[in-house]
Parts: C-alpha cells; sequence; structure tokens
C-alpha cells in the first residue's frame, strides 16, 4: 500500500492483522529506542540523576504538541491501564455512587472497576446502548444516567467490537449535569486526530505503542487543570514533598517512579516523526478504506451484517465482523495462525462471536486476501 512494511521489525512469514494488540515499532523508532537505552548504561547517574528531568520535559512538549494539550497537562504512564488505575483509584466513591460505562469496555479495565466497586462499595453499571446511529448510541447510553451517577467512564475507541463511541457530545452532557469524565483512549493516538483540550474529557488515558508505533511501555494520562488535584500518587516516590519541584505538581507527583528505564517515553518524539514523515494522513485514509474492503469481504462470507449500522464513521483503521454463533474461536484463532500464518484477534461480545481486523502502513490487500483465504478454508 505505501511500501513501508520493510520499514518494521515484523516477521515477514506472518500474516499481521494485530496491530491493535500491542502495536509495532518501526525500525528507525526502534533504533531511537535503543540509543536512549545505551545512553541510560553509559553513565546511570548523569542520565537518572542529572539530565532525566530535562529529557522528559522536551519529550512530554512534543506529546503535548501532538495531542493538543500543554505539557503540564500530561505524564508519561507505561500504558493506559496504569493511566485509568492512577484516577480510578484516586477518585472518593462510596457507597450509592454510580459509575457508568458500555457495554464494550476492556476487560482489563472492567475488572479494575469491579474491583474498587467491590471494595468500597459503588455501583459499576454496564449500560447496553444502541448501535443502529451514532445518535441512538448517545441517547440510549444517556438513558442509564441518575442521580447517582459520580462518573462517565468510556473508551474512545472499543477493544473488542473496534467501535469509534461518540463521546464528545455525551463529554459535553456530563460537564452540564457536573458529571466527572474519564476516556480510555487505548486505540486513539496515531489513528484518529485528537485535541484533548477541545474534546474537554477530565481524565483522558492512551498508549502511544500501539497506532502511533512508539515502543512498548509508552502511554500517558491527561488530567484537565481544574482536576489535577484530585488524583493521588499510584507510587508515591521522590516527586511527592519534591525538593526541586517543576511548575507542575502534576507532573511531579505522578510520573516520578523511582528508578525506571524511560527510553520508551524519549523515544515517543521519534515516533511522531516518523509519521510525519510518512504522510500519515494518508497513510490512515489508505489503511481505512482497506479495512473497511476487509471487513465487507468477511460479512459477505459469513452472510453477517455488522453489528453496526451502515456508517463507517464507526471505525477507522480497527474493525470488527461477526463470525458465525457455532464457531469455536479458540480452534479457529488456532487453525488461523498454525496452519495458514495469519495473527488475528478472535473474541466474544454479548455472546456473538467476532474477528477484529486491523490495518496499519505495513498492510497490503495481499494481508486481506491471505485472511479471506484462511477463512475460507477454515469456516
Amino acid at each position: 500500500m505505501f511500501n513501508l512494511k520493510q520499514r518494521f521489525l515484523l516477521d515477514p512469514s506472518i500474516t499481521f492483522l494485530n496491530h491493535g494488540s500491542f502495536g509495532a515499532t518501526p525500525k528507525p523508532v526502534f533504533d531511537e529506542y535503543q540509543r536512549w537505552q545505551r545512553e541510560l548504561e553509559n553513565q546511570p547517574v548523569e542520565f537518572l540523576g542529572r539530565r532525566v528531568t530535562d529529557l522528559m520535559a522536551d519529550a512530554r512538549a512534543a506529546l503535548g504538541e501532538y495531542l493538543g494539550t500543554r505539557a503540564d497537562n500530561l505524564i508519561y504512564t507505561q500504558n493506559v491501564t496504569i493511566s485509568m488505575n492512577i484516577v480510578a483509584r484516586s477518585l472518593e466513591l462510596g457507597a450509592g455512587d454510580e459509575v457508568l460505562t458500555s457495554d464494550h469496555e476492556y476487560g482489563a479495565m472492567d475488572r479494575a472497576w469491579r474491583f474498587l466497586s467491590k471494595e468500597r462499595g459503588f455501583a459499576y453499571i454496564n449500560q447496553l446502548a444502541s448501535l443502529e446511529s451514532r445518535a441512538a448510541f448517545v441517547e440510549s447510553f444517556w438513558a442509564g444516567v441518575t442521580p447517582r451517577t459520580r462518573i462517565i467512564f468510556l473508551s474512545h475507541i472499543t477493544s473488542p467490537t473496534a467501535l469509534i463511541l461518540p463521546i464528545a457530545e455525551i463529554i459535553q452532557r456530563a460537564r452540564e449535569a457536573g458529571i466527572i469524565t474519564i476516556i480510555d483512549g487505548a486505540h486513539v493516538a496515531g489513528q484518529l486526530p485528537l485535541h484533548l483540550d477541545s474534546l474537554g474529557a477530565d481524565f483522558y488515558g492512551g498508549n502511544l505503542h500501539k497506532w502511533l508505533c512508539a515502543p512498548k511501555g509508552a502511554g500517558f494520562l491527561y488530567a484537565r487543570p481544574e482536576m489535577q488535584r484530585l488524583l493521588k500518587p499510584l507510587v508515591v516516590s521522590w516527586g511527592y514533598e519534591s525538593l526541586a519541584p517543576s511548575a507542575s505538581q502534576f507532573v511531579d507527583h505522578h510520573e516520578w517512579w523511582g528508578t525506571r528505564d524511560v527510553s520508551a517515553f524519549l523515544s515517543v518524539p521519534a515516533a511522531i516523526r516518523f509519521q510525519r514523515e510518512h504522510d500519515w494522513d494518508k497513510v490512515r485514509a489508505a489503511c481505512h478504506q482497506l479495512v473497511k474492503d476487509a471487513q465487507t469481504r468477511v460479512c459477505k462470507l459469513t452472510g453477517l451484517p455488522p453489528i453496526h449500522s451502515a456508517s463507517d464513521d464507526w471505525f477507522a483503521q480497527l474493525a470488527a465482523a461477526p463470525l458465525p454463533d457455532d464457531t469455536d474461536i479458540v480452534a479457529l484463532k488456532s487453525r488461523l495462525y498454525d496452519e495458514y500464518r495469519v495473527e488475528i484477534p478472535l473474541t466474544t461480545w454479548r455472546d456473538k462471536k467476532l474477528i477484529r481486523i486491523s490495518i496499519q502502513g505495513y498492510n497490503s490487500r495481499k494481508d486481506v486476501d491471505c485472511l479471506l483465504e484462511a477463512l475460507r478454508a477454515a469456516l
């Protein structure tokens, strides 16, 4: 498609249609990652004791420009799960309170909220929402709001169903109703344009190792300036009661976790630069058309319609298609990989069997053809 496959480190013998799970890093970005690791090892005390604060500030500034916010509204985290745990564990919720979410959420985050709900006594509610249209989703989701709703937690792009949810409308309603919004943007940075200040979520966490193609272990947490005071450190370290405080207590309290390898964070500007140098708006548009075609072909093969309405505004580079109800997804996933060398996730959602297709700049129509040939044989 864009002849980018040679720029990645992926095994050429695999038809890789699972960028959404862990991402993949281009060679020049990975080289930058290893360069930072070598600098760290060359003089660890110099690096971590005297340089790291300024280095992290520069990396945060580049990320802030990319995400449409000030650097002091961001911290680097290892992944969105950590970002969401910082927020969820900080907020003071108890008996009688409700956290409203959808029935499309990532399993790890459902588990985190259920754990806290059992510990603190609040209700965690997975609201069933209509997929007939984006407006219908908003109305049916909002029907779950009650006077006890303190938090709305939603994915921007869902993991099991690969849907872009209409979060902007929900965030606006929540602000008017005095409800805190927490957004899981694990699949967004690099896949959709994002301007955090304009979006207006109170808290927004994301992964950078997925669609931005940064190294593994690069994520972020955004907090609106007015809401930063609500957050408590998940790990208390030297940033708390800092003897040399920065301009942001949010950064001081939450980004310094003691000794750790920060090379993935420092490589994020290289990932941003790589995509800019390769005209990523055009890459994303071509990937969207290819994944749209892939979803259409899988649905034609199975005779099953997509789970969402006809508009392709529901997805970008990640799309899901239903499989027959009698599909053994464990066996099918194994066959696709072991016999056909196709790496792709199969999931269950609302008792539906789904196959989730990722298309990144290194994929081509040949990859989709391989998937269809394998599915035709295996099903």
